[in-house]
């Protein structure tokens, strides 16, 4: 399968934005062009967002697939915003750790002509900071990126086929910010089985995390459940690029899942100050890892798949019948108290003191907090089972008052 971007653009011409066509900052997204190459499709000038309540009755009712639509962009208040701020501050020398083990994880595993593919968005600025950790330790510009991936409706293939066109996949190594009870991990290596009959080609659905905190991959910076500040916000920390789409009207066979790059929101975005913060911490970490990585590549690393039996347990215990309800870890968590209809937080009292912004969104949003010593996780979000607009109630159907 060939297309118009593997041929080279008339002088003054650019091939940005036609069909199955790569993008990159300024013209999509805020991070420079050499951090990450966006393979989506931009629909910036799409009408996608809608309420939160009504994406959620929507989606649950069966009348539309959560990728069909956008979730109307959350903007920090002040408060949020210090809180984001004070967590950088307190975590940027571990984030910084664990970019270096997982990406020195990642080059034994698949060496010098390794190319990092990140899982839009959450993996992107992981991604990021794994390409710039390759140039300051190991002078590598490594390939970055971003492609799409939708539960239940799996990997972009026109993405896919652009990657295989200009790298050897066996080089591939798919990125993401961390897992929770495992859903993508299986997705990922469902859809990577069905990319590789249809296309011909031989990609691996090996994926490396910054943080495994449900024990599904094999190469992890961390398995620790620890707040990781890129997860408290949305765009505005991931380049400004939106959660990726998949919808027939806009998205055509030739064409890369979509994505809305919010422009606007520029004078708040933090995507650079978070690299920033991090990367000024590499030195500071790197004689560690390079004690620490060693000792990794020798040791057991096999995935325990704890946090899916987590999951399943608490799905039975709260009545709630459904494992894509119940969210595990600070970024699962988070996603529910931005863009979903959370119901319960559940909170390890142990790891409190860390979760200052979650219990913030809780208090704002009249979500119920209950304290679970023992839980394997800080937290995890209850998204509202059985939702209807101005449902209340533990079932989730009582319709609220007029």
């Amino acid at each position: 399968m060939t297309s118009s971007c593997d041929t080279a653009a008339a002088p003054g011409q650019d091939n940005a934005g036609a069909a199955g066509c790569p993008l990159a900052g300024p013209a999509f997204g805020s991070y420079a062009a050499d951090d990450v190459t966006w393979l989506l499709k931009d629909l910036s000038g799409a009408d996608l967002e809608a309420p939160t309540e009504e994406r959620e009755a929507a989606v649950q009712a069966g009348r539309a697939h959560y990728a069909e639509s956008l979730p109307v962009e959350y903007l920090p208040s002040a408060n949020y915003q210090e809180l984001f701020n004070d967590a950088l501050a307190r975590s940027a020398g571990k984030i910084a750790y664990a970019v270096g083990i997982v990406t020195d994880l990642v080059l034994a595993a698949r060496g010098p002509d390794a190319v990092l593919v990140s899982l839009a968005r959450a993996g992107t600025p992981v991604g990021v900071l794994m390409r710039r950790w390759a140039q300051h330790m190991h002078s590598l510009n490594l390939p970055h990126y971003a492609i799409s991936i939708v539960r239940g409706r799996g990997i972009d293939h026109v993405a896919l086929a652009y990657i295989a066109r200009h790298h050897d996949p066996a080089n591939v190594m798919f990125i993401d910010g961390w897992t929770g009870k495992g859903a993508i991990t299986r997705e990922l290596a469902a859809s990577i089985k069905d990319v590789n009959a249809t296309l011909g080609t031989a990609f691996s659905s090996e994926m490396a995390v910054l943080a495994d905190t449900g024990s599904c991959v094999n190469i992890y910076g961390t398995r620790d459940d620890f707040l990781i500040p890129s997860a408290c916000l949305n765009s505005t920390v991931s380049g400004l690029v939106s959660r990726t789409v998949l919808n027939e009207d806009l998205i055509g066979p030739g064409d890369f899942h979509g994505a809305k790059f919010y422009a606007a929101l520029a004078p708040v975005d933090v995507s650079r100050a978070f690299l920033a913060a991090v990367v000024a911490q590499f030195d500071t970490v790197a004689d560690q890892v390079r004690v620490d990585v060693p000792v990794l590549v020798a040791s057991d690393r096999t995935p325990q798949w704890t946090g899916w039996s987590t999951v399943e347990r608490l799905s039975k215990e709260y009545g709630i019948g459904s494992v894509n309800l119940v969210k595990p870890g600070v970024g699962e968590t988070t996603r529910v108290m931005l863009r979903r209809v959370p119901w319960k937080v559940l909170v390890n009292p142990d790891a409190a003191e860390e979760l200052s912004h979650i219990l913030l969104l809780a208090e704002q949003r009249g979500v119920d907090v209950v304290e679970v010593p023992g839980l394997e996780y800080s937290c995890v979000g209850l998204i509202h089972p059985k939702f209807t607009r101005g449902a209340t109630g533990a079932d989730g159907t009582a319709l609220a008052p007029e």
